[in-house]
């Protein structure tokens, strides 16, 4: 228990509160610690009136068993369906987020899952990363505990609106726990599933008891590092202080920690899952059974983000990962937000941009990767029928007015239903001028997009939504 700043006005007291911090009992609770040499960049305390739901400012509710458009279920099998009902996810009034599962007369099982509006959570150039909570899993063990699944971690924002991504955009799980196991895991996702540098789709994870009183019993925090300040980059996960597992940026290729880290950064999430594969894989059966039991929460006392060292997270000579912003800039992610794509007018315009959508970014000194450009394209033509959107990258090299090389890429043939469509490289080039791809001193990046074909406006994602990859470390 972190005590206050105040004058402790007896030996008794003094005994009573060190006994409680050892003993972590769920009654003790802390505000957001003061981390020395640390600066807050995020945190939330929980405090608030018993039985309201979590800030809207700092956090959004999931809802169901899948996002719109993502896979069933949450892409682990998991049983519940998530609400925003008090009963499943609310304040408790003593300085905790309480995350309950239930079950009704029917055998079907809710809960709550949340994660940050923020997805900007990233480790400074040359600084570090720490994420951090404080919880107490679901005091709940045995055959009582078969199917619970509380977890604490984060996704690479690209995930956002996407959600066919994963694992090459990231997944760091900080803690995670199943069956009420006296256990803490800490996993990296990364790369391709199955298989890949991650070993998925376990992932690259380690795991330990928790330090003194049992995960169940008590508060324990949960602590992640991202470390830039030394090379290899490394990511530490810790429980109580003591680390008890790593990853090397060595460990994988170039690339894939270049997906998994080159992007705008990472959302939180908080959520208690019941059943799914990781809770069957522990227990070597379905769950969770009958003998589960309902009602037992998982209490969060606080969660803050810090850094240290660094840049502010600023990449040094612009990031690899441009997206496009309100004002046609490209750069870091924004507020989500959308452009209107002009109608074609009946005519034929591909391969030529026309009144296209034009976003720049300048001043960038990168090396060459060896790779080729990406991006995912968020293109809505709504109910017009053979719309078709195209893209052109331009590269200047030196930033000396000359755009060196041009790619245009295949149109994409939007559908006439509503809602947001992925435009991907995978449509291929359609034609390629100027030089090769060579190192950026100084240079620039332009991004062009218009409708080739059709009659009718498309509208285009941006903010955080429409990027793309340019092949520099």
């Amino acid at each position: 228990m972190r005590i206050r700043r105040h004058r402790l006005r007896s030996t008794l007291a003094a005994l009573t509160a060190t006994a409680l911090a050892l003993l972590g009992a769920a009654t003790a609770r802390a505000d957001i610690p003061s981390v020395p040499d640390w600066t807050l960049q995020w945190g939330d305390d929980f405090n608030g009136s018993a039985n309201t739901l979590p800030s809207s400012a700092n956090w959004q509710i999931d809802t169901g068993h899948n996002y719109p458009g993502g896979p069933a279920n949450w892409g682990t099998g998991e049983v519940q369906s998530y609400t925003s009902s008090t009963s499943n996810l609310s304040l408790d009034g003593s300085g905790n987020l309480r995350i309950t599962p239930l079950r009704d007369g029917a055998g079907n099982w809710t809960s709550a899952r949340i994660e940050t509006k923020r997805a900007d959570f990233k480790a400074p150039a040359g600084g570090v990363l720490r994420v951090e909570g404080r919880i107490q899993m679901p005091n709940v063990t045995g055959s009582a505990a078969l199917g619970y699944w509380p977890a604490f971690w984060a996704l690479g924002s690209p995930y956002r609106g996407n959600y066919q991504n994963w694992p090459g955009i990231g997944e760091f799980d900080f803690m995670e726990n199943v069956n009420g196991i006296n256990s803490v895991w800490g996993t990296l996702h990364c790369g391709t599933n199955p298989g890949g540098p991650c070993q998925e789709t376990n992932g690259l994870g380690a795991n330990r008891a928790c330090p003194g009183a049992s995960c169940q019993s008590a508060f324990h925090t949960y602590r992640f590092e991202w470390d830039r300040s030394t090379s290899p980059n490394q990511l530490r996960w810790y429980v109580d202080g003591t680390q008890f597992h790593s990853v090397s940026q060595s460990q994988v290729d170039a690339a894939t920690w270049s997906n998994m880290t080159d992007h705008a950064g990472y959302f939180l999430l908080l959520n208690v899952a019941i059943g799914g594969g990781f809770p069957d894989g522990v227990q070597g059966s379905r769950t969770p059974t009958a003998a589960t039991d309902p009602g037992h929460p998982m209490l969060v006392d606080y969660v803050a983000v810090w850094t240290r060292g660094g840049g502010g997270g600023t990449e040094p000579g612009g990031s690899a990962t441009q997206y496009l912003r309100t004002g046609g800039a490209l750069g870091e992610a924004a507020s989500a937000s959308s452009a209107t794509l002009a109608s074609a007018g009946g005519t034929n315009h591909d391969g030529t941009p026309y009144q296209p959508q034009t976003y720049v970014s300048s001043g960038i000194t990168r090396t060459y990767s060896g790779g080729s450009t990406a991006f995912d394209l968020f293109v809505d033509a709504g109910t017009t029928v053979a719309n078709g959107t195209q893209v052109r990258v331009s590269y200047d090299f030196t930033g000396d007015g000359t755009w060196d090389r041009a790619e245009t890429y295949q149109y994409f043939a939007t559908d006439p239903v509503p809602g947001y469509e992925h435009y991907t490289q995978a449509r291929g080039v359609k034609s390629t001028t100027g030089a090769a791809l060579s190192n950026l001193s100084g240079g620039k990046v332009r991004v062009e997009v218009w409708n080739a074909i059709g009659n009718g406006a498309s509208t285009l994602g941006i903010g955080n939504q429409s990027y793309v990859r340019i092949p520099f470390s």
